[in-house]
């Protein structure tokens, strides 16, 4: 049960949640509305929510776990992940900057370093430890070719 609700969408959701109260409590009088910051909302949203969907693909296509607590059967190089190792975390980074955009909760930009920290230290760092003692070699040359993130 713990690993269904320790996951990175929980965590995205109660930043997002946390970002929206924050600009329904507490907005201090500060704003960034304008319809670029409307645009811009919109591109990381539906940015984020397309890299999700492409990566989810890239999991089936290859037939392994898109679980974070779970050891993939294989490791995928090809698609997006050919750019960063961790597409999903990156798109949920840019979902909840195109959240806090679209709620104009100002004071919570600086919700979107730690969520990048929490998910690095609470996720990837587990997951990038155990893929390293399963592929090894293979794992390590990824690492040197592709980016944690970007």
């Amino acid at each position: 049960m713990r690993d269904l609700i320790d996951t990175p969408p929980v965590w995205l959701i109660l930043f997002i949640a946390a970002a929206w109260a924050q600009s329904r409590v507490l907005p201090l009088g500060l704003s960034v509305e304008h319809p670029v910051a409307d645009l811009l909302s919109g591109l990381l949203i539906g940015g984020g929510l397309v890299l999700i969907l492409t990566s989810a693909l890239a999991f089936r296509k290859h037939r392994t776990t898109i679980m974070p607590h779970q050891t993939p059967e294989r490791i995928i190089q090809s698609g997006v992940y050919a750019r960063s190792r961790n597409p999903i975390y990156l798109a949920d980074a840019l979902l909840l900057l195109g959240f806090i955009l679209r709620f104009d909760a100002v004071l919570s930009f600086v919700l979107v370093p730690i969520f990048v920290w929490w998910i690095e230290k609470r996720f990837i760092l587990p997951e990038e430890d155990r893929m390293r003692r399963t592929f090894r070699l293979e794992y390590a040359r990824y690492e040197q070719k592709v980016r944690r993130w970007l």
